[in-house]
Formats: structure tokens, sequence, C-alpha cells
């Protein structure tokens, strides 16, 4: 993998030129590269559905905002995922909605009837901590939730998640810090903290 030295620009597999006049190619390469474990990271966040979604508006964002992209700021995965944390943010409210209404579930006590087999009480009982951490991630800050999402589901390195939200590595690896501890405080499921964290 070759490294060519453009002025001072740097370009690479991983930091590829998007400029000129036929950016088809490269954002076909960009798209195999990462559009499955982005739309991985985004379905956890928001459903299969509006995932599909963003990550074809991603992708249409970049190919349009092409000439923003810097690679001597960041990698292009990094990028797409600032892009697609933008595009997420639109859906906030519906993710918080829905994280509040699975926590109300999980406090009603309707947990269907579970007596008829283990594997259904076992069912049960993931939904229910699954309830319980959605309403710890709820309370969360957007750009907390965001920086914490961005680590543990999309698996991106600190360094990734600072490039995708222009903020300074040492705000992520503070904000890791102070989310873990308030997750194991309050988040009932220490295990499922744990995951994530």
């Amino acid at each position: 993998m070759q490294v060519i030295h453009e002025g001072s620009e740097l370009w690479g597999p991983d930091r590829p030129d998007l400029g000129g006049s036929e950016p088809g190619p490269a954002f076909g390469r960009l798209f195999d590269a990462h559009a499955a474990a982005l739309r991985r990271y985004l379905a956890r966040r928001v459903g299969p559905e509006p995932a599909n979604d963003l990550v074809a508006e991603t992708f249409l964002v970049a190919l349009r905002r092409r000439e923003s992209y810097r690679p001597e700021l960041g990698t292009a995965r990094s990028w797409l995922y600032g892009i697609a944390t933008n595009l997420l943010r639109h859906h906030v409210r519906s993710e918080l909605r829905g994280l509040q209404a699975t926590a109300r579930l999980a406090r009603t006590g309707d947990h269907t009837h579970a007596a008829h087999d283990g594997r259904v009480a076992e069912q049960v009982d993931a939904q229910v901590r699954a309830a319980q951490l959605a309403g710890a991630l709820a309370k969360l800050s957007p750009a907390d939730r965001d920086t914490l999402l961005l680590v543990s589901w999309a698996g991106l390195e600190p360094a990734e998640v600072a490039e995708a939200l222009g903020i300074p590595p040492g705000t992520v690896r503070s904000r890791l810090h102070r989310i873990r501890r308030w997750l194991r405080t309050n988040a009932p499921a220490q295990e499922e903290v744990q995951d994530l964290a």
C-alpha cells in the first residue's frame, strides 16, 4: 500500500484523494470498505430501516461535500462516521423517546407471561436488563451517548471518535472515563455496562 505525498497532503488507502472530476471509483471503494460497518452501527442506534436510509444519506452528503474532506486531519472512516453522527443527531429525538418508552416498560413490570418455559424467562430477563440499560443511555447527553456508542458499537478508537466529532482526543478520553463511572453507578445491569464501556 503505497502512500503518495502531494504537496503537504498525505494520500493512502485510508486517506484517499476524493477530489477530481470523477469521484465515482473512490466513493465506490469507500462504500465497499465502510458501508456495512457503518450500517451495523447505525442499526444498533436507530433500527435497520432508518440505518439503511442514514447510510445512503451519509454517502450522498460525503459525495456532495467531498471538497471538505481533509486527509491530513483524519481518515476517511472517521470523516464518514462524523457525517453519520451529524445525520443521526436529527434522529436523536425519536431515539430518546424509544429509550424512554423502553425504560417505562421495564418499570411497569409488563414482562409477558414467562412461567411456562425457562428459555422464555431468560429472554424476559434479558429484555428487562436491556430496558434498564436503555433508561441509563437515555439519561446521557447526546454528546456523551454519541461518544460512548461510537466506541462500543461502532468500534472506533478514541482518536477516531475525536476526528469524527471534531473534538480533541483528550476530550474523548475524559468523556469516556466520566461516562463509564456514571454508568457503573447508575445502570443496574453491571455486565451490560462493561460490554458498553
